[in-house]
């Protein structure tokens, strides 16, 4: 993720874009946020990637997948190498770049970004999960960084393509819009339909802005979110953990940290 960038656009514009529309209900809010509280389903966590910014906790629960999707490339790949050295085929897109900074003989790059349509430069997420099935037939872990596109592309795909993935590393942008009425409708129906097939199995906050905070809630602009296909694990339990976790680490390590605030515990 491109953090130095993302701050100057949050300062600059996400700061206050809540307040240019009709605000959401906040007790509509607290609800929409309590449904997002992680919940333990029995398997453990294992951190995979960089120390800082590109890397992720994972719900250990990697054998048999042997392809990773992860479009939204840039510069860090540190994820994609452990993916690739472990033996898993890495299905990337991003025409932000002309490649991955390194090379590997089971990356598999598109420069197109996923979209709602197809075109030269676009690609949409059910033909990603196609070019995995070129790799294996079964099940796929999902890491998706594409800077606030994630919520049309992921409602725009198809149930079935979203059930191939057992694992889903999700980082959510612009999070301070479900302050706004319009603006959260997108990121609340995207959840909604996570939800009916995954389970959050830990929320990380991105320091690279500080959450905006009404009443009694604060949203972090930037969040990193672990889902679990519901198929794994045992049946969900409240308290899903401890915030944060032991090996949480903060995205930008020259920022003050970010603690997850109470009200998504």
């Amino acid at each position: 993720m491109r953090t130095h960038k993302l701050k100057s656009f949050f300062e600059a514009t996400l700061g206050n874009k809540f307040w240019l529309e009709p605000s959401s209900d906040l007790d509509m809010v607290r609800g929409f946020v309590r449904s997002l509280t992680p919940v333990d389903i029995g398997i453990d966590l294992i951190r995979i990637g960089s120390d800082t910014d590109g890397g992720y906790l994972v719900p250990d629960d990697l054998d048999g997948i042997e392809a990773c999707l992860s479009p939204g490339v840039s510069t860090e790949v540190g994820f994609d190498l452990v993916m690739a050295e472990a033996g898993l085929h890495v299905v990337m897109a991003d025409a932000s770049v002309s490649g991955p900074p390194v090379s590997h003989e089971r990356f598999h790059f598109f420069q197109k970004f996923l979209a709602v349509h197809e075109d030269e430069r676009n690609m949409r997420f059910d033909s990603l999960v196609t070019e995995a099935s070129k790799h294996t037939a079964g099940d796929l872990l999902l890491q998706m960084d594409i800077e606030g596109a994630e919520y049309a592309v992921l409602l725009d795909a198809s149930d079935e393509a979203l059930q191939r993935c057992r694992i889903i590393l999700l980082e959510c942008h612009n999070l301070t819009c479900l302050f706004g009425r319009q603006n959260s409708q997108i990121i609340t129906a995207t959840f909604q339909k996570l939800l009916r097939h995954f389970n959050i199995v830990h929320l990380h906050p991105n320091n690279v802005c500080p959450p905006t905070v009404r009443d009694d809630v604060a949203i972090p602009p930037v969040m990193e979110f672990s889902l679990v296909r519901k198929d794994r694990g045992k049946a969900p339990q409240p308290n899903g953990g401890v915030f944060p976790h032991p090996l949480d680490r903060d995205n930008v390590p020259s920022l003050p940290p970010l603690v997850l605030p109470e009200s998504w515990q």
